[in-house]
C-alpha cells in the first residue's frame, strides 16, 4: 500500500505483512543501451518493461516504482511523450510511481526502481536447477537484437524493431512459476549467456537443441534461419523468461506461450545442438565492461 508517493522527500510504502518484498533497478543509457533519436514514448515504455521483466523473472507481482532521469535539454514535448510511454507501461500492470528525481547531465540516462511482492518462499532464483529439469523460454527470440541492428536500414518502424523499443513483460507467466519453477531469468543478455547463469549458480549443465529455439516468422524472412539462430542464442534484449522445471510440473495456462527448448543435465557446461552435432558458440552475450 502507498501511505505517501511523489512529494515528499521519500515515498512510504506498507507492505502487507504476508508478503515478501521485491526489488530490482535498471539503467538505460542513451547511445549505449538505446539509439540516442529513439522515440521518446519508447524510451518511457521500454525503462519501465525491463524493470517489470526482472520482477517476473522473480516470480513477483509489480507494485511501485520510483524514476531517475537526467537530461541533457528540459525539452517539454520529449518529457510529455516520455511519461506518456512511462506510464503506459506501468498501467497495464497497476504499477504506481512514487517518486523520482531529475537532474541536468550531458547524456541522457534513465533508471527506475521497482518494487513487487509474492508470498513467502515462493520468489524464483537462478540457482535452484536440477539434473532432469526441462529447460523453456516464453516468446521468440532474436527479434528484438535482429530490430535493432536493422535501425540503420530505416526499419524503425517494422515488427522486429518494436520487439526491441518495447519488449512484452512476461509478468503473467513469472506470476504461474512462482513456488514452481526451480530456477528462472529473464534474457536480456543473450540466451546463452544467461543460461549460462542460472548453470552456474546451479552447479548443473543442459544440453539445448537450436532446432527448438522459438523464432518468429518476420525474423526468419528478415535474416534467414542461419542468422535467426545466432540473434537467438547471443542477441540479448528480448526480454523474455527462461525457465527450469519438471514438465509435469509446467502450468497449463502458459504451455501455448512458452517452448521447451532442452535439458538441465549434471555435466557442467552448456552444450548446444543440431541433431547429433555441436554447435559451437562463443558468444558470452553483452558485458558493460
Amino acid at each position: 500500500m502507498v501511505v505517501a508517493g511523489v512529494g515528499d522527500d521519500g515515498a512510504v510504502l506498507r507492505p502487507p505483512a504476508d508478503r515478501e518484498l521485491v526489488t530490482v533497478i535498471d539503467t538505460m543509457v542513451a547511445g549505449t543501451h538505446f539509439p540516442e533519436d529513439m522515440d521518446a514514448r519508447d524510451v518511457g515504455y521500454r525503462i519501465v518493461a525491463v524493470n517489470l521483466s526482472d520482477i517476473a523473472a522473480m516470480g513477483a507481482e509489480p507494485r511501485w516504482m520510483t524514476l531517475a532521469l537526467t537530461l541533457v535539454d528540459a525539452d517539454a514535448d520529449w518529457l510529455d511523450e516520455f511519461s506518456d510511454g512511462l506510464y503506459e507501461a506501468a498501467d497495464e500492470w497497476g504499477v504506481v510511481l512514487v517518486g523520482g528525481d531529475t537532474t541536468k547531465g550531458e547524456q541522457l540516462v534513465a533508471t527506475v526502481q521497482m518494487g513487487g511482492e509474492l508470498a513467502p518462499g515462493t520468489a524464483l532464483y537462478r540457482h535452484g536447477a536440477r539434473e532432469g529439469d526441462t529447460i523453456y523460454v516464453t516468446g521468440t527470440l532474436g527479434d528484438a537484437a535482429a530490430g535493432l541492428s536493422r535501425r540503420s536500414d530505416g526499419a524503425s518502424g517494422n515488427y522486429l524493431a518494436r520487439r526491441f523499443a518495447r519488449p512484452t513483460a512476461r509478468v503473467r507467466t513469472g506470476r504461474a512459476l512462482a513456488g514452481l519453477a526451480h530456477a528462472a531469468i529473464d534474457v536480456s543478455d543473450g540466451l546463452v549467456a544467461d543460461l549460462s547463469k542460472i548453470l552456474e549458480a546451479s552447479g548443473v549443465g543442459a544440453e539445448v537443441d537450436v532446432q527448438r529455439l522459438p523464432l518468429s516468422e518476420e525474423l526468419l524472412q528478415a535474416v534467414g534461419r542461419d542468422r535467426a539462430l545466432r540473434y537467438a542464442m547471443g542477441g540479448g534484449d528480448d526480454y523474455e523468461l527462461c525457465f527450469t522445471l519438471p514438465e509435469a510440473r509446467l502450468p497449463p495456462e502458459i504451455a501455448p506461450e512458452v517452448t521447451a527448448i532442452g535439458r538441465i543435465t549434471a555435466e557442467i557446461g552448456l552444450a548446444c545442438r543440431d541433431g547429433d552435432s555441436v554447435v559451437p558458440f562463443d558468444d558470452t552475450g553483452y558485458r558493460h565492461f
